[in-house]
């Protein structure tokens, strides 16, 4: 359980890394699901913020799982 909740915080991380280089460089357009969601458009800025530090989060969170 504690590897499967590390993925998912690990992912939620990438998908907020690929949000910003696509916001700030053009790239990482096929990562980017959060651009795909029509009523976040206008805040991608703050949404891949929040999805960095909420993956962080869960990431540092998993070690209070015990398996």
């Amino acid at each position: 359980m504690k590897k499967i909740v590390e993925t998912i915080g690990f992912l939620v991380f990438l998908q907020g890394v690929g949000g910003l280089l696509y916001e700030w460089t053009g790239w990482f357009r096929l990562w980017t699901l959060v651009r795909r969601i029509d009523f976040l458009s206008d805040r991608m800025l703050f949404v891949n913020i929040v999805l960095i530090v909420a993956g962080a989060a869960v990431m540092i969170a998993a070690d209070a799982i015990k398996s």
